[in-house]
């Protein structure tokens, strides 16, 4: 199989990475990075530098590219961009997907196979989530600072068992990798987490550890996960009861000095993705009937 990485930021490098560790070589699967710049021009020459909590390593793709002619059909891709960039990849790259080809983002938000369906047409999308927290250090290399590392596919139904092939793929590569029935639910887990706690620690400049240490800030992310739900809720995603309580135990868990990737890119002064986070919950809790007051009022702020 020719399994594509179209971005090999953090996330793409990390679970790209891993795939190309294990398949270098292989006659099974040749396996294809998508990047640009200084950061392909690095990977070509030296590999892909991966620092985990795992250890260090060394990973080199088959093809490391920015041309889709060079590139190919892909009989299964991950789209790993920024979620700002995801509808300008997949049109960049549209000749490189046919009809045959699995199409997976892993992306921040509740959305993204839904956008990519709206361009790929005709093109197989599934959708997936990833946990773990990750960035370039600099060109080439890739760290690994946090996070469960877990990647869940999959879909709304039992349509999901056809892709086992891919869990295989993704095990095999030592991947933590989840193919799940309920993937509405899992997109809506991580929503839970990530849209509060990337809206307001980039609007305070507060690290996972400082939030949980205040107890005001702390309050605000909890209620702020809560209007989360409750635009699920309106939009028939049901989240366990629990949801909120398991969320807040993973901000407690996270590094004191750990922060999100749209708080880094704020900081760096580059687009973030506030519009599929942000702006999206406020979007959805207005159409649908549901107040977000806190999620407005973070908004505010970020867009100053």
């Amino acid at each position: 199989m020719r399994i594509g990485i179209i971005g090999i930021g953090g996330v793409g490098g990390y679970f790209g990475g891993k795939l190309a560790i294990e398949y270098e070589g292989s006659d099974q699967h040749d396996i294809i990075f998508i990047a640009r710049g200084e950061h392909l021009k690095a990977i070509q020459e030296k590999g892909l530098q991966l620092l985990t909590q795992e250890g260090d390593y060394v990973a080199r793709p088959a093809l490391a590219t920015d041309n889709p002619a060079e590139a190919g059909i892909f009989d299964l891709v991950f789209f790993c961009t920024k979620s700002y960039s995801l509808e300008s990849s997949a049109q960049q790259f549209s000749s490189c997907i046919d009809k045959n080809t699995v199409v997976i983002p892993l992306l921040n938000g509740v959305n993204s196979a839904e956008r990519l369906r709206a361009v790929l047409l005709q093109t197989n999308v599934l959708s997936g989530s990833v946990y773990i927290i990750t960035h370039i250090e600099k060109p080439g290399v890739i760290h690994q600072e946090d996070g469960a590392c877990i990647l869940t596919f999959g879909t709304d139904d039992e349509s999901a068992k056809k892709y086992q092939y891919i869990l295989d793929i993704l095990l095999q590569a030592k991947i933590n990798a989840i193919l799940t029935d309920k993937i509405s639910e899992v997109l809506w887990t991580k929503y839970l987490l990530m849209c509060p706690l990337a809206s307001l620690m980039s609007a305070t400049n507060k690290t996972y550890g400082a939030v949980w240490a205040d107890s005001s800030l702390r309050k605000k992310a909890t209620d702020m996960m809560l209007e989360v739900a409750a635009v699920a809720k309106a939009r028939h995603v049901f989240l366990p009861d629990n949801a909120v309580d398991k969320s807040m135990e993973m901000v407690a868990g996270f590094g004191h000095n750990s922060k999100t990737s749209m708080q880094l890119d704020r900081e760096k002064g580059r687009q973030t993705e506030i519009d599929a986070l942000t702006a999206y919950l406020c979007k959805e809790g207005r159409e649908s009937g549901v107040p977000t007051p806190l999620h407005d009022e973070v908004y505010a702020q970020l867009i100053k």
